[in-house]
């Protein structure tokens, strides 16, 4: 008799990010619009975002979105600033996902920049990665990761989501 077994309660983290076709996440630091993603990508990333119920974000990222998202527990990192509707946090990857998933969560979404993809990324934490792909080009900008390090991924998904836009779905290899 073979008997499978499989962590059912076990919490999936993942990455969600538009990306230039250039590979790009912002011009800079500064920029604070997201007006060059497409319409496919904003409704693919709220769509996967409420399914998690948790996004995760550095507080640049959430200054450039400017509000909490609707129907999301929204987490932002800032050592020094509060926002009304968000819980502030500092903690390493691993104690922040060890909380949530006490509180009854089975998904998380990290939602960027890039210093935040690296720190969850290096934790080890992260399960799959959702990229869309717009085809704009930045020529130089903001990458994904802010630092360098091996990870195998496996290629789950590649889907034509609008005429302009790519979605890549990734497992990151344990």
């Amino acid at each position: 008799m073979i008997i499978y077994t499989t962590n059912c309660n076990k919490m999936t983290i993942f990455i969600i990010a538009a990306l230039t076709a250039d590979g790009l996440i912002a011009r800079n630091v500064q920029q604070t619009s997201t007006d060059w993603t497409s319409k496919e990508d904003k409704e693919f990333f709220t769509k996967r975002t409420k399914e998690a119920g948790v996004v995760v974000m550095g507080q640049n990222t959430y200054e450039t979105i400017g509000r909490p998202l609707k129907d999301r527990l929204n987490i932002a990192y800032s050592r020094d600033k509060q926002y009304e509707g968000v819980e502030v946090t500092q903690k390493e990857p691993k104690e922040l996902i060890e909380d949530l998933e006490k509180r009854g969560y089975k998904e998380v979404a990290i939602c960027g920049g890039s210093t935040i993809y690296t720190m969850f990324m290096e934790a080890g934490v992260v399960d799959k990665l959702y990229l869309t792909v717009t085809s704009v080009v930045f020529g130089s900008g903001m990458t994904l990761f802010n630092k360098s390090f091996d990870k195998k991924l496996e290629l789950v998904l590649v889907e034509k989501i609008g005429p302009q836009t790519i979605l890549l779905e990734y497992n990151v290899a344990k």
